[in-house]
């Protein structure tokens, strides 16, 4: 797959329509409430594709590079088992399914983090894939468990025996889902980066774009902990996204990329941990976070 300039003008167009629903006034009011700063951003940023081919798509990954990365993620995310592509997790309010591990939330629940699910079953079903009877409702379904507990205990079930079979035959689009979703995250951090730090963090991308083990990082932790640019995700003020990483990162060498990438993702991580709401005990997390941003340098 080879990433193209057309997404950022795609980006562009669901941007502006989110925003002008944002901006659209009532019956009630006479004049916008703002101006989309966000939009004008990327206005700005797409308007610069011809003079600047590299800002989405120095990146080029062949179908088995793409089958590679989703199996890492998968191993990563669920030890590549079948089962491990249904969990609730202890001390969270929503299912984690896929390789990815995509949060699902139920109904009339939302937390700090991005719901991505949705996001996925769509992708998916535009694809061709059939779905299964649980997911086939009209618009975008919410969790229907409603706790952990009810989750486990719906295990053996029929309706998530589908979703698991579902999972594990799609294994490949969500490979696509991934990497598809590395080819919109540049320019939404770029629209959220200060003028001044745009240069460095497109720099720090392009090198790891330029290598396999890089596009295996980049496509891991934009996965793992998001693109970080949603205010929601933020602890004390500071986030913890693809973002943040790279903004830590101000080294040149193409060869020192994923290492320097590496290392900056652990002290991330680590300060997340140390910002984090006592009562989360993200602590406990830490140890595997760091095993995983490990293995993008082989370690």
């Amino acid at each position: 797959m080879v990433f193209s300039a057309s997404s950022l003008i795609k980006l562009f167009v669901a941007e502006s329509r989110t925003l002008m629903d944002k901006c659209r006034p009532s019956r009630k009011q006479h004049n916008w409430p703002f101006r989309p700063r966000r939009l004008l951003i990327l206005l700005t940023i797409t308007a610069t594709i011809p003079l600047c081919p590299h800002i989405s798509g120095a990146i080029g990954l062949s179908h088995a590079d793409v089958q590679k990365i989703g199996k890492r993620i998968w191993q990563n995310e669920c030890n590549g088992t079948i089962s491990g592509l249904t969990s609730w997790n202890q001390g969270e309010d929503f299912a984690s399914l896929g390789i990815g591990h995509f949060i699902w939330y139920p109904k009339g629940r939302r937390g700090p983090f991005e719901e991505s699910f949705p996001k996925v079953v769509s992708f998916i079903s535009k694809r061709g894939a059939k779905l299964p009877t649980l997911l086939l409702r009209d618009g975008e379904q919410p969790c229907p468990w409603i706790s952990r507990t009810e989750f486990l205990g719906a295990q053996h079930k029929a309706e998530m025996n589908q979703l698991r079979q579902f999972l594990a035959d799609t294994i490949d689009l969500q490979a696509e889902f991934l990497i598809a979703r590395l080819e919109g995250a540049l320019p939404k951090m770029l629209a959220e980066t200060a003028a001044a730090d745009r240069a460095n963090v497109q720099q720090q991308f392009e090198r790891l774009a330029k290598s396999p083990q890089g596009c295996y990082a980049l496509v891991d932790y934009v996965n793992f902990k998001g693109e970080g640019v949603l205010p929601t995700e933020r602890y004390q003020g500071q986030g913890w996204g693809l973002l943040q990483v790279l903004a830590d990162m101000h080294g040149n060498s193409d060869a020192g990329a994923v290492d320097e990438f590496s290392h900056a993702a652990k002290t991330i991580l680590t300060r997340r941990v140390h910002n984090a709401p006592a009562e989360r005990h993200e602590s406990r997390w830490l140890m595997g976070w760091i095993r995983r941003v490990n293995s993008y340098n082989g370690g």
